[in-house]
């Protein structure tokens, strides 16, 4: 049975509420862990489910909160809290270390086998919780932000790197993927990978986009988001080996 549970806790004195998922039938004690990082318009199904499927897989999943009390907000709060966290990358990371302690304090996890998943601006996160440092095994971005106030501190990053984006998508054009290319080359990162998907745009894993009435830019796409989901999975398999 997989169990979902709501996890409070605080950074900078606002109270988050992530949501931490596992498979309490399993005998595995240790086991890999998976923080996940929900899009730019705050906690929403898409990421408590990606949570969900990784703990019916195997892992220990921890879908983290980088808004507060765990919920979303109006787009136009919602744009200026990333426009908060986009100039203030030491906060970026402290969201980001503290979900990743919080998934590591579970006693079923293993600390020498942790990944970080980020949907839109969480792939921002994910990517900074990498350049701060943290001991990660991978690192994987859905239709991700990509850019940073610190592009040398990604020689920092240890994690093998998997981006995944639509060639359509208006926050990722061509130059600014060019650019991220360009960071880990001169970083000296090993291990990166960028996946492009043709004819897709932003937020091509979330079912409930289009209800959000975006514009065409902004869709899911079945295709892209299993295809996607796919090689996340496989470079899983092949950091940790079977969850």
């Amino acid at each position: 049975m997989i169990v979902m549970t709501d996890i409070s806790y605080d950074v900078d004195g606002t109270t988050m509420i992530g949501r931490l998922a596992f498979d309490d039938t399993s005998d595995e004690t240790s086991r890999p862990g998976v923080v996940l990082f929900h899009e730019g318009g705050g906690q929403d199904d898409n990421v408590r489910t990606r949570a969900e499927r990784l703990a019916a897989l195997g892992y220990v999943a921890f879908a983290a909160d980088y808004f507060g009390d765990g919920r979303q907000l109006p787009l136009d709060r919602g744009q200026a809290r990333l426009g908060e966290l986009m100039s203030d990358p030491d906060q970026i990371r402290r969201l980001g270390r503290v979900a990743l302690d919080i998934l590591l304090a579970d006693p079923r996890v293993d600390a020498a086998r942790t990944a970080a998943f980020g949907y839109c601006f969480g792939g921002t996160m994910a990517l900074e919780l990498g350049r701060s440092g943290a001991d990660l095994r991978a690192i994987v971005g859905f239709h991700p932000g990509l850019g940073t106030k610190r592009p040398e501190d990604s020689r920092n990053i240890v994690a093998s790197v998997l981006m995944l984006c639509g060639s359509d998508d208006p926050i990722l054009p061509p130059e600014t993927r060019q650019a991220f290319e360009n960071e880990m080359r001169e970083a000296g990162v090993e291990d990166w990978r960028i996946e492009v998907y043709g004819g897709v745009g932003h937020s091509f894993t979330n079912p409930e986009i289009d209800a959000r009435g975006l514009g065409d830019a902004f869709r899911y796409d079945k295709r892209a988001d299993e295809r996607s989901w796919a090689s996340a999975l496989a470079l899983l398999s092949e950091r940790f080996g079977s969850a």
